[in-house]
């Protein structure tokens, strides 16, 4: 069976993905705001923080798709079928493993990320079982040639006193970005499955998102991103449609730094407020 779906659907959750800031930038017409201070982190703490949040809800996403679907071959750029990665899952050992392997070589994606090496998933239960746990590893696993390295682990925590179903992720990952550049993104969040639950349509999946997370740069600085507000993701919109995060580090000066998302919109537009100064940031 052709294994057709996984990207063209993960790639809207990918694109919504904790921060999706990879193309942040401040408004030049923001002329009342001063630059950043900082020259070796300004705008580099939310650069490194895209890169690791996109590549971890990227295999999540990738896992969620796989499991859910008995394929093996996922179609690649445009009309070709085949060659991008096969899925095997073998349920003869305990708990069970899931491989996505892309090959050795880069292979360009529906969306159009170049990605090659294994996704390994192990597993107990399914992703909609209360108690299943995922465990995901990589081998040599690479996105547009960078790294991914460490494992997370999504653990399904039944549901909440309102009845909605959630995962527990914790994630402890490595990324190198080139050469000796390694960043490291640990922390915990909880995924709470908003809407679209008992369909089995994945394009009408919500999910609000809450935790912290640390993220150690290259540099050695340190920051913590902690959601305040919980971040409204939705299959449908490839952009964080709500909620806010106070992003906090002894690099910074006393000001606060929050990363506000909207309240409910599907746009590429969110503000980075530092103390009295808020900045445009585009996330397209």
């Amino acid at each position: 069976m052709r294994y057709q779906t996984i990207l063209r659907k993960s790639a809207l959750i990918v694109a919504a993905s904790v921060f999706t800031l990879a193309a942040c930038k401040r408004d030049t017409n923001n002329n009342s705001s001063p630059a950043l201070s900082s020259a070796d982190d300004n705008g580099g703490y939310a650069s490194d923080a895209a890169k690791a949040e996109q590549t971890s809800n990227d295999v999540i996403s990738i896992a969620d798709a796989a499991a859910a679907t008995s394929g093996s071959n996922l179609r690649t750029t445009g009309t070709t079928i085949g060659g991008c990665a096969m899925v095997t899952n073998d349920t003869s050992v305990t708990p069970h493993v899931l491989t996505i392997n892309f090959g050795t070589t880069n292979c360009t994606c529906l969306d159009f990320k170049n990605r090659r090496g294994e996704i390994i998933v192990t597993y107990s239960g399914h992703y909609k079982d209360s108690g299943s746990t995922h465990t995901i590893s990589y081998s040599n696993y690479f996105v547009n040639d960078n790294q991914l390295m460490g494992s997370k682990t999504v653990t399904n925590m039944g549901t909440n006193s309102s009845g909605q179903v959630y995962y527990n992720v914790t994630v402890n990952d490595s990324l190198n970005i080139g050469g000796d550049s390694v960043i490291t993104w640990v922390g915990n969040r909880v995924r709470t499955w908003q809407a679209g639950y008992s369909t089995a349509d994945r394009s009408d999946d919500q999910y609000l998102i809450t935790g912290t997370t640390t993220l150690t740069r290259a540099n050695g600085h340190v920051f913590t991103f902690d959601i305040t507000s919980p971040l409204q993701v939705a299959n449908n919109c490839p952009f964080i449609e709500a909620g806010t995060i106070d992003i906090s580090s002894t690099s910074f000066a006393s000001s606060p730094h929050i990363l506000d998302y909207g309240t409910g919109n599907c746009d590429a537009e969110a503000q980075l407020t530092i103390g009295s100064h808020t900045y445009n940031i585009s996330l397209w």
